[in-house]
């Protein structure tokens, strides 16, 4: 029996994600359509008939008419346009139940597509318990679609699905006349629902606490303060066994291999350096899993709103929001969420300033940092000091990116003022089962990047730090007559101003990759060149032993601006098409990076002595 190709389609927050994950499971994947940096996600399912149905979850649009790239991918792939992707043989388009009023006008532009398609009513669940009645044959008879009520948030919630398409099959809808979107959506709603009120009641109670004038900010920095305070209390117990198991393995080696070549690669490019990074990886789930939760809850859209005033003195609109947020986890599909911003010159404004956040790559530095000068003490009884200082770092990231914001509203004088428009979906209560999938997804992408560009930097650091080998009469450590000494001595003389010693300046270089591989890089390059009891110890307290406190501060505030992360730049090219983005991007952050070293480090030695 040959297999079959579904594409879902609909607006944000229909819960197509979560359709999505109900028919796929864990047999999915995440790459980008070639050419763009759209992103796809392809899973597949074997249905009862026992054929393989492969489903293509498409990005999330609320028209086909805008032609930003969303919706030319979603409008290519049902018209089977996109190279490398083929036709699917039927597009499912999933709507909100509770909201048929804004998703019946997509499910119209999907319908004059002529393809095989059919209608899958999903949240049925709440639209009932906030007493919505929709009359499915009506619905079905006005469309001219198949109609399947779902609940993709429920196990087998899909099942009416599976089977219709399955067999039953699925045919093109017939020609109709065509008629005024927004009249034809009024005379279906007419004939086949029945709404006792727009908004549930218990969004309207919430929306009064969490969007009131006065509580609404406030409760907001709870739930950062919270949120980070986390990252620090829950991580502490795994943190620690992921580190000594990776301790006990490079011990092993050491103790099992002969000394040489093969187990210096082994014991410090592979072990030390890989698990300096590895061992975060605790931390950087506890932060996507509250991100998921909010985003799940429907708060994430409401903070826009909180924070559009706010935002929209530094010359932004609260649009930017959810970028600027999707930038914590990484800077790259915030800069890809900005072609939600219609005004060119906020977009631009946001891509510019999205590398400010403080994404996960550079969770590592900062936790090696402040866990390694700052100590671990409780402050008003509850309270975790470093907790305190890394919310300190991501504050002084949106601060930085509101001023520079600022300056770029200045610079602009003819901007002028756009409002802000967003649905605001209902309040449910986060999906563990979606929770998982998408925790599991982005430990994935961070395990890859572990395998792929970490481990290929640490092979690259290693080999610079090994080779040529000292001479036989050498009274320095042996690095430091390697390709990665001399190196790191020639820099030294530019970045010793900001209290770099050339150690740093070399993990400065693989760096670019990615920011995280700084720790690694760190970590190849004491392993080799430290002493015994440096190798021993975690690297945490080989740099507590060796740097100064002016150092350490210094290199965070160099954290907080550089823009090291060549993916990133990239990314800003694709969006924008201008090298010009990219340069202007990559100086003003050099700039910055410097500037605030510079001044942290001049400042703490003055304090210090």
């Amino acid at each position: 029996m040959s297999g079959l190709i579904i594409a879902l389609v609909g607006n944000p927050n229909c819960g197509k994600t979560a359709l999505f994950n109900q028919l796929t499971g864990s047999r999915q994947k995440v790459a980008n359509f070639a050419g763009v940096t759209v992103e796809r996600k392809e899973g597949s399912f074997t249905a009862p008939s026992g054929r393989t149905v492969q489903v293509l979850d498409l990005p999330g649009t609320y028209s086909l008419d805008a032609l930003g790239p969303d919706e030319v991918i979603t409008r290519d792939v049902c018209l089977g346009k996109v190279a490398g992707v083929a036709l699917p043989d039927v597009i499912v388009c999933v709507a909100d139940a509770t909201n048929l009023r804004l998703h019946l006008r997509f499910v119209l532009e999907i319908r004059r597509l002529g393809r095989p398609m059919v209608l899958a009513l999903n949240m049925m669940d709440a639209a009932a318990k906030r007493g919505i009645k929709i009359d499915r044959e009506a619905l079905e008879a006005k469309l001219g679609i198949p109609v399947i009520e779902t609940v993709a948030v429920m196990t087998k919630g899909a099942r009416a699905l599976i089977e219709h398409i399955d067999t039953q099959g699925v045919e093109a809808p017939k020609a109709t006349e065509e008629k005024d979107p927004h009249v034809e959506v009024r005379e279906i709603l007419s004939a086949a629902v029945v709404m006792p009120r727009f908004t549930a009641k218990i969004d309207d109670q919430l929306d009064g606490i969490l969007l009131n004038p006065w509580l609404g900010i406030p409760i907001l920095l709870v739930i950062m303060f919270v949120m980070f305070q986390a990252v620090f209390a829950w991580s502490g117990p795994l943190m620690d066994g992921i580190e000594g198991v990776f301790g006990w393995a490079a011990e092993a080696v050491r103790g099992y291999l002969p000394e040489g070549l093969l187990q210096s690669f082994i014991a410090d490019a592979l072990i030390s350096g890989v698990g300096s990074v590895l061992v975060f990886l605790p931390q950087i789930i506890i932060l996507f899993a509250f991100i998921l939760v909010l985003e799940e809850s429907g708060y994430l859209p409401r903070a826009a709103f909180l924070l559009d005033t706010l935002m929209g003195a530094a010359g932004l609109t609260g649009r930017a929001f959810i970028p600027l947020l999707s930038s914590f986890a990484c800077a790259i599909p915030g800069v890809m969420a900005t072609r939600s911003i219609h005004d060119i010159r906020d977009r631009l404004t946001t891509i510019m300033i999205a590398p400010l956040m403080t994404c996960s790559a550079r969770w590592p530095v900062y936790i090696l940092l402040v866990g390694a000068f700052v100590p671990e003490r409780t402050v008003w009884g509850f309270a975790s000091f470093r907790g305190l200082i890394m919310l300190a770092l991501v504050f002084a990231g949106i601060f930085s990116a509101m001023i520079v914001s600022w300056v770029m509203k200045l610079i602009r004088r003819d901007k002028t003022d756009s409002v802000l428009m967003m649905e605001l979906p209902s309040y449910r209560l986060p999906n563990l089962r979606n929770l998982g999938l998408g925790l599991w997804e982005r430990a994935g992408i961070f395990m890859r990047r572990i395998t792929g560009v970490i481990f290929a930097a640490n092979t690259l650091i290693w080999v610079l730090a090994t080779f040529p080998r000292a001479p036989a009469n050498a009274t320095l450590p042996e690095i430091d007559y390697s390709f990665a000494g001399m190196i790191g001595h020639a820099m030294e003389p530019l970045f010793r101003p900001i209290g770099f010693g050339w150690e740093i300046c070399i993990a400065l270089i693989p760096g670019m990759a990615a920011r995280e591989v700084a720790v690694s890089a760190l970590g190849t390059v004491y392993a080799i060149g430290g002493s015994e009891d440096a190798v021993a110890n975690q690297l945490s307290g080989v740099i507590a032993s060796q740097w100064s406190l002016a150092t350490a501060l210094s290199l965070l505030a160099w954290y907080v601006f550089a823009p090291q992360c060549l993916s990133t730049l990239a990314v800003i090219k694709r969006e924008t098409n201008s090298w010009r983005f990219v340069g202007l991007t990559t100086a003003y952050l050099f700039a910055l990076a410097y500037l605030a070293a510079f001044a942290t480090y001049t400042v703490t030695k003055m304090i210090t002595g």
